[in-house]
């Protein structure tokens, strides 16, 4: 009997395996363009991960002998004016860019759901306060307003997720205050509230896992976003500070001085941030074609 119930269980995790990859492969299929962007962006996450191990060089150790090597040989990707090796910083760029973008997306994402829900299913002054505190924040674009709060807060990791995080509070605010404006006059939350259920938990059970589809689709559009973003504030001085490697600052140390001697050491990290801001627009197109009924034909 263990034996059957054991060959049962593997049957169906088998089973449960090919019909992940079946879906995956028909998805892709229907949605050619997404699935470049998910390799692109998988190709990055899994270069961020294992940054340790598909490298040879530290990205911070300097060799005064390799100063503007060219491409190929020990270093592939050619080595910077301070004898680093180009490919290491591109790779340990990756995982402070994605850590960077996906923590400050998080944190913004998090904080426009709490803020839109709230302002959404209460209405009244509480969301007329809000969108006023929202429009004077639109106002202002993402990257002028990251700006002035790197500027005041000052260069370091930290302050950078900051400053990129809060800018994003007001577009997922809007996008979920706009869904539960209209799910809280759906019948399921009339019969909510007719079988005694409190407001916030009709809305924390029955509105908010709703607005989870859009959330995803803006989430993963600002991705892109919040990247260039970084790679911008670091390029002005003003993002992730030495001594972490920044795809931005990469460009900013090498742009002016050395883009017609060396020009390796521009041309590999604009591809890089032209990469996989490409990425996470061609997958956030697809994820809002797959999670938005109205998209489909």
């Amino acid at each position: 009997m263990a034996g059957e119930s054991y060959t049962a269980e593997l049957n169906k995790a088998g089973a449960n395996i090919s019909g992940f990859f079946g879906e995956a492969g028909f998805l892709a299929r229907q949605y050619p363009l997404g699935a470049i962007g998910a390799v692109i962006l998988t190709l990055f996450v899994f270069a961020a991960i294992f940054a340790d191990f598909i490298t040879r060089f530290d990205p911070l150790s300097t060799n005064a002998a390799m100063s503007l090597a060219k491409p190929g040989g020990e270093h592939i990707l050619g080595a910077d004016f301070m004898g680093r090796d180009v490919y290491s910083r591109l790779v340990y760029g990756a995982r402070i860019s994605l850590a960077v973008s996906l923590t400050a997306t998080a944190i913004g994402s998090v904080l426009g759901v709490a803020i839109g829900l709230t302002a959404g299913y209460l209405g009244g002054w509480v969301d007329l306060l809000t969108q006023r505190v929202t429009d004077i924040m639109q106002a202002l674009p993402l990257l002028v307003l990251a700006l002035v709060m790197s500027a005041s807060l000052g260069p370091s990791l930290q302050t950078t997720i900051i400053a990129i995080s809060i800018p994003l509070v007001p577009y997922s605010a809007r996008v979920i205050r706009s869904n539960t404006l209209a799910l809280r006059e759906m019948a399921m939350v009339e019969a909510a509230k007719a079988v005694g259920m409190s407001e916030w938990r009709i809305a924390i059970r029955h509105v908010l896992p709703n607005t989870i589809a859009p959330l995803i689709v803006l989430a993963t559009a600002q991705l892109g976003s919040t990247i260039l973003t970084e790679a911008s504030l670091s390029f002005l001085g003003l993002g992730v500070p030495e001594p972490y490697p920044s795809w931005g600052r990469m460009l900013s140390e090498s742009a002016a001085e050395y883009i017609r001697t060396a020009p390796w050491l521009v041309i590999f990290p604009g591809v890089v941030i032209s990469l996989v801001v490409f990425g996470t627009n061609l997958l956030g197109d697809a994820l809002r074609d797959i999670l938005d009924p109205r998209q489909r034909g």
